[in-house]
């Protein structure tokens, strides 16, 4: 009676890394949470961007006085930068057709119309302008609203003294002159408004 039994031979051992269902089961929970945990970023993420948050940025300005510029009033008169101590002063600087920036304007109206309400105590609000001309400028606000100083820098005074390579940006100056914060990107008005209060009440 012959054996029929069959003996492996020494490379039909199985291969431990083999794709054997034991193994699909233990690496597919694995995939899964990797997965859940990437799309768990992403929604972050998205979330982040939509919100509008205030990013603010670092500065060799931050806690040093404000440079002393100068541009253009809608009147064709100087607007000196130093002259507005004795309030807090906010600057934002534009383009006309800055997509970011037509994004945040209705941000900015509310920010203004926030500090008017305080009377004395609120900010000083202006927008400067980078690289568009007064037609353009005045087309952009004709169409999107907006009542505030708008302060043109032909000279690029403004953009050259406080580093501003994209627009928009926002800089809130104190009392006292000194630079107290630098934001990129878009703004917020309650983001603005919160800080700058904080800083009244002595905050940093």
């Amino acid at each position: 009676m012959s054996d029929t039994s069959t003996i492996d031979a020494p490379g039909d051992s199985p291969d431990p890394a083999a794709d054997t269902p034991a193994r699909r089961r233990r690496v597919a929970p694995l995939v899964v949470g990797l997965i859940a945990v990437a799309m768990a970023a992403l929604f972050v993420v998205l979330a982040t961007a939509d919100s509008g948050t205030t990013e603010s940025a670092g500065s060799p300005l931050l806690g040093n006085l404000a440079p002393d510029v100068h541009g253009v009033n809608e009147d064709g008169s100087v607007f000196s930068l130093s002259r507005r101590k004795g309030s807090w002063v906010v600057l934002n600087f534009f383009t006309h057709n800055c997509v970011p920036c037509i994004e945040e304007h209705p941000e900015l109206i509310e920010f203004v119309d926030q500090q008017r309400a305080l009377g004395v105590d609120g900010a000083e609000f202006y927008s400067i302008v980078r690289d568009s001309t007064r037609d353009e400028t005045d087309a952009f606000f004709a169409e999107r609203g907006g009542d505030w100083p708008i302060v043109y820098d032909p000279d690029y005074e403004f953009v050259n003294g406080f580093g501003v390579a994209l627009v928009p940006e926002t800089w809130i100056i104190d009392p006292n002159g000194f630079v107290r914060r630098r934001y990129i990107s878009k703004v917020t008005a309650a983001a603005l408004s919160a800080d700058i209060q904080s800083m009244r009440e002595g905050g940093p």
